[in-house]
């Protein structure tokens, strides 16, 4: 095992691991209940983390885990309305006309 990150909460930690799990990489939240004891230990050790169980695809994961941390941003303009869109958003917000090559 590995530790990939730490996280600042348990539901983000789950939710990656979960992402992780879901993409085929084996992954699991340790010490996910420490931030109970926070203040007698330091506050950064009661952080839960996400580890890898296979070492040979921590780097992997590493990708993963940007990706899912900074999603891609896409930034268009409407051919309808001519309105610029920012965001992951698929459908222009002022007309409701489809991003070009949505699905």
């Amino acid at each position: 095992m590995k530790r990939l990150t730490s996280a600042p909460n348990l539901a983000l930690a789950t939710l990656w691991a979960d992402q992780l799990c879901a993409a085929g990489i084996d992954a699991s939240v340790q010490r996910a209940w420490a931030g109970s004891i926070a203040g007698e230990i330091p506050p950064d050790q009661a952080l839960p983390e996400v580890w890898v169980t296979d070492e040979a695809r921590h780097a992997e994961a590493q990708a993963l885990l940007h990706e899912l941390r900074h999603p891609p941003w896409h930034e268009w303009v409407c051919r309808e309305c001519l309105e610029r869109v920012e965001g992951p958003f698929e459908v222009c917000w002022n007309c409701g006309t489809p991003r070009p090559g949505a699905a």
